[in-house]
């Protein structure tokens, strides 16, 4: 086990930031409070490389530009909302609107762009930063005082542990995520269309083209979006329109740590197996990736990664047929997410 900690940078606004490195088993993490961001991920493989299997950037100025969200922390609310809008208790609350005529991501200034107080620990042999952040009622639109806590860290057992947790003093919407994108064979080393995939999943929500959920919960049985059985990323691709970017439910119990996804690299034969208590996890092909300038060099190109973004639904303060994704009074919000390694 080891714990570091030295100056990331400096941003215009003269706010200190802070980059952790975590070692515990055989992974090394490095964070930064600048967004809640996974910076690095260093990984064995079976034939005695370690590679980083997070994209990324360098530098702080690069993720104070982060337009794919890399290794962020979102919040309050992940992913999309329809128009920017919702209704609660009789109320209808505008939010900044920065994915065309939707929210995406928190709105203007969402948590990835805020600067969180940090801690780094050890307990019971694993690593861990806690990061936490308050969010003034009516920021970005959003109803309440929020203070939100995100721990991360790294196990004896090669896992990464994420921790999400928000009170907040009226009704508001909350769905935090971790977006980081992966490349089982190292960042920078092409594609992951051969990647092998299987979620643990026997529906996705159907969306419009604007990536909008319309409600319907659809079987993946027959469809492209069938990975119940583990098969490359690029083998049905082609029929989706354009690359996954959806939400699959998780099957079993909601609010149980259970089964969400098997992703498997036949090169370098690493395995990660992920495990969440939320309602559902945004399969993202890296679609929207264009030649993008990442770390040390690398470039990464259309389909350079993927995301398993453990989350509720999107849209869900729209959608009172989706798991409740409302909390505030009594209804803490607490989830957690394990992404497990081999290889």
């Amino acid at each position: 086990m080891k714990i570091t900690k030295k100056k990331f940078g400096i941003l215009s606004s003269g706010e200190e930031v802070d980059l952790f490195t975590l070692k515990a088993g055989e992974l090394s993490l490095t964070l930064t409070n600048f967004g809640g961001t996974l910076i690095s991920l260093y990984v064995p493989s079976r034939s005695g490389c370690r590679d980083d299997v997070l994209l990324g950037f360098s530098t702080l100025d690069q993720y104070t530009q982060n337009k794919p969200y890399f290794g962020v922390t979102v919040g309050r609310f992940a992913n999309r909302i329809a128009e920017g809008r919702f209704q609660l208790g009789g109320h209808t609350y505008a939010l900044f609107r920065n994915d065309g005529k939707n929210t995406l991501h928190g709105g203007r200034r969402g948590f990835d762009k805020r600067v969180w107080s940090a801690e780094a620990y050890e307990e019971k042999g694993n690593v861990y930063v806690r990061l936490e952040l308050e969010s003034p009622d009516g920021e970005e639109g959003y109803p309440g005082n929020l203070k939100a806590a995100v721990t991360y860290g790294l196990t004896g057992d090669n896992e990464l542990t994420c921790e999400f947790k928000a009170k907040v003093d009226a009704p508001c919407p909350v769905n935090f995520t971790n977006h980081g994108y992966y490349n089982l064979a190292g960042e920078g080393n092409g594609s992951i269309l051969n990647h092998e995939v299987k979620l643990f999943s026997s529906s996705y929500l159907v969306s419009d083209p604007n990536l909008i959920p319309t409600g319907e919960l659809r079987s993946v049985k027959g469809t492209p979006f069938d990975f119940t059985t583990r098969k490359p990323v690029g083998r049905d691709i082609g029929a989706t329109g354009g690359g996954y970017d959806h939400c699959f439910t998780v099957d079993g119990e909601i609010g149980k740590l259970r089964p969400c996804a098997e992703v498997f690299e036949p090169l370098s034969r690493r395995t990660l197996r992920v495990s969440t208590t939320q309602p559902g996890v945004q399969f993202y092909s890296g679609n929207f990736l264009d030649a993008v300038a990442g770390k040390v060099g690398s470039v990464y190109g259309r389909n350079g990664g993927f995301c398993l973004e453990t989350q509720h639904y999107p849209d869900s303060p729209n959608h009172t047929e989706f798991p409740s994704a409302i909390f505030g009074g009594d209804r803490k919000y607490k989830e957690m997410a394990v992404y497990a390694f081999d290889w």
